[in-house]
């Protein structure tokens, strides 16, 4: 095969955007897959690049057919680790399929079930907090009962509102100052030696004092809850021994951050296209009142409510929470004929390859339809909320159980009117929305 040559990006048209990449980076990169193709290499300094691709088939490759290749750049395994530690999300090699392993059946759809009281009734508590008749900005809604969900899931009633709004408060610090950090490299040394990471850092420190709390008070209760806590305590190696406390921790605030800050993305966009969308909102009605009739079973619930969770999964493609993954590979390979040298820095877009033209149809129109129940893969390699491969997120279901009766009860207690200006993005480590002003009115 003939090599191809990756286009490139110069250092001068970086830094010549710099202020607006900073504040959105997808527009400068999209102006490039739509200039140099669906790969390119963009210099970021003396040195120093990163090959971004929207090509699926590459995805594809890196992320799974060959994936031994490739770990995770050091924006998880160092700059995020800093924050929240060596958890799932951030660990790699022996160590990362040791986790896994451990971890994994906490989050089978069996174990999932026991959860869902208290999911729903988290849910409950913060959907009754909306305004109605009144303009009201819906995402700090949505990031509240993200949040809150993940923390009874994880701790039941055992922690108090002033500790869950101090551990609200510092995962989030922790994910501005890393945007930061990462959109501003030529700051790092400032953010070093300035003591802005430090005083990042040492309000990671003050979260893990308030977890090693609770933890201890759980082992010192000697009561079960039956929640993740519980699961997660009960899981053993296989020599036989527990996780010690600062591994445990660890995935803990791995679960705060993963856990929340996608969910409370994904529902707070699925608001405001529902909004601009009553015919979705009808059918949702109508899905939900006829569910609720026929079954007592939350889990029977979610499993009837399958237009909702098309209306979800076509929210995450349009709005994919993790719109990029990182790899880097630790040997030279070629894909294609294009030569990727050991080491290189790769970025895959999946709000690019959730929306490629030679991929769906009419890509921009919000189309639930598209997803069918008897073939839920049809998109793959093109459709990836949750990753792919081996990494793919460990909560996937739990999200998605989640974010299913989120959907289900907003729509069943209230209509949603949108406000004339459509709902703005800001890509952060997730995509997050920014000015989702709607209106509700009770059902």
């Amino acid at each position: 095969m003939s090599k191809k040559e990756i286009p490139e990006v110069s250092f001068f048209r970086f830094l010549k955007h710099a202020t607006n990449i900073l504040k959105n980076p997808l527009p400068f990169h999209h102006n490039n897959f739509e200039e140099h193709g669906d790969t390119f290499r963009l210099k970021i300094g003396l040195g120093k690049s990163v090959i971004f691709s929207r090509n699926a088939y590459l995805a594809e490759y890196v992320l799974q057919k060959n994936q031994k290749n490739y770990s995770k750049s050091s924006i998880q395994t160092k700059d995020l680790a800093k924050y929240v530690g060596h958890g799932l999300l951030t660990a790699e090699g022996d160590h990362w399929k040791k986790q896994r392993k451990l971890i994994q059946p906490a989050f089978h759809k069996k174990q999932l079930t026991l959860l869902l009281d208290s999911i729903h009734n988290a849910i409950l508590t913060e959907l009754n907090k909306i305004e109605t008749d009144t303009e009201i900005d819906v995402f700090p809604i949505f990031n509240d009962l993200a949040f809150q969900t993940v923390v009874k899931s994880l701790f039941s009633s055992a922690v108090g509102e002033k500790d869950i709004a101090r551990l609200q408060y510092i995962t989030e610090a922790a994910q501005k100052m890393l945007v930061r950090e990462l959109r501003q490299p030529f700051l790092s040394l400032w953010f070093k030696y300035g003591g802005e990471i430090k005083k990042h850092t040492d309000l990671t420190d003050e979260a893990r004092v308030i977890l090693k709390k609770l933890v201890k008070a759980r082992k010192e209760s000697g009561e079960r809850e039956n929640d993740l806590l519980d699961m997660l305590l009960d899981a053993r190696y296989e020599d036989g021994n527990e996780m010690d406390d600062e591994q445990l921790i660890d995935e803990i605030l791995i679960l705060f951050t993963a856990g929340h800050e996608t969910t409370s993305n994904a529902l707070t966009f699925a608001a405001e296209l529902l909004a601009r969308n009553p015919e979705s909102q009808q059918k949702i009605f109508e899905e939900v009142t006829k569910a609720k009739q026929e079954t007592d079973s939350l889990m029977g619930f979610i499993q009837s409510c399958s237009y909702t969770k098309k209306v979800i999964e076509e929210t995450m493609r349009l709005y994919p929470p993790a719109y990029f993954i990182d790899r880097v590979n630790l040997e030279a390979d070629s894909f294609e004929g294009m030569e990727i040298p050991k080491g290189s820095n790769l970025l895959f877009s999946f709000y690019e390859i959730h929306k490629h033209k030679s991929h769906w149809v009419d890509p921009e129109k919000f189309d639930p339809e598209r997803f069918s129940d008897s073939d839920p893969y049809l998109h793959t390699p093109f459709y990836a909320p949750f990753g792919a491969g081996p990494r793919k997120c460990i909560g996937n279901n739990f999200a998605m159980f989640e974010m299913i009766l989120a959907v289900a009860e907003m729509v069943v207690n209230y209509k949603i009117a949108p406000k004339s200006d459509p709902i703005e993005i800001l890509p952060l480590i997730t995509l997050k929305p920014k000015n989702a002003i709607l209106r509700f009115q009770k059902r």
